[in-house]
Parts: structure tokens; sequence; C-alpha cells
């Protein structure tokens, strides 16, 4: 059985922007993973709030967006180091047609939103030809 995954299966949730000189900092960690029926993404997102994160698929690309905002008080303050990151992020991912996109959801619990990809059903095309 031949199952298309994208359009270019060894492809299948690659970051569509690995390669590209971006920076670190502006990125956050995932985890991909599989099971019998979905696929699975951890992103790991400490220190925003649920409102701040943006989730959307377009030409079967699904793009996490979040936003950690700096605190107006803390600014006033004298710095020594800062590590971390402030800003917009975003990570986009490629999914192609094994994925049910009607039927993705997702939840975010202390830091991490988990993203459930629910697997299409495979469309055998088999057709019987009767031979004259």
């Amino acid at each position: 059985m031949l199952l298309k995954l994208s359009k270019d299966p060894l492809k299948l949730f690659d970051d569509i922007w690995s390669g590209a000189q971006m920076p670190s900092a502006s990125a956050f960690k995932v985890d991909i993973s599989e099971d019998e029926a979905a696929f699975h993404i951890d992103a790991e997102l400490p220190g925003i709030e649920k409102e701040n994160i943006g989730l959307n698929i377009e030409d079967d690309v699904l793009t996490i967006k979040a936003e950690r905002k700096q605190e107006s008080e803390e600014v006033k303050k004298n710095y020594h180091r800062v590590e971390r990151s402030y800003g917009s992020f975003s990570r986009s991912f490629n999914l192609g047609e094994a994925i049910n996109q009607e039927n993705i959801n997702a939840d975010f619990n202390n830091g991490i939103l988990h993203v459930t990809l629910p697997k299409a059903q495979t469309v055998t095309k088999k057709k019987d030809i009767t031979i004259n």
C-alpha cells in the first residue's frame, strides 16, 4: 500500500525553516511522536499565557505562534545578564495528506502545548477492469 505523506515523504513534520539561518533564541523546543491513531507534537512554551498562543494550518503547513511579553516593571531594573527571550516565536511544520486536518485538537497545560494530529484514513483506489 502506498501512502502519500507529504509532497516529499521524507519531509513529514520537518520544520519548514530547518537549514535556514534563523537564530535559535527565536524558536522553542518540540517533541514529535506517533502512535497507531495519531501524531503528537509537544511544544515547550514556559512563561507564555494560553491567550498568547496561536495555532493554524494553511496549505498543509501547521504553524505554532507564541508571544512572551516582558513585564514593564522589569524593564526598569539594571540587568547584569538577560538569557530569557521575549517577543514573538513561531515554528511551522509540513503535514501532508497523512493528517485528518478536520479533527486536530490541542491543549495547553503547565507550559506544554500538546497538539494531537489524527491520522487520515487511507483511501484505497482499487478498481477491477473487465477484459474483453
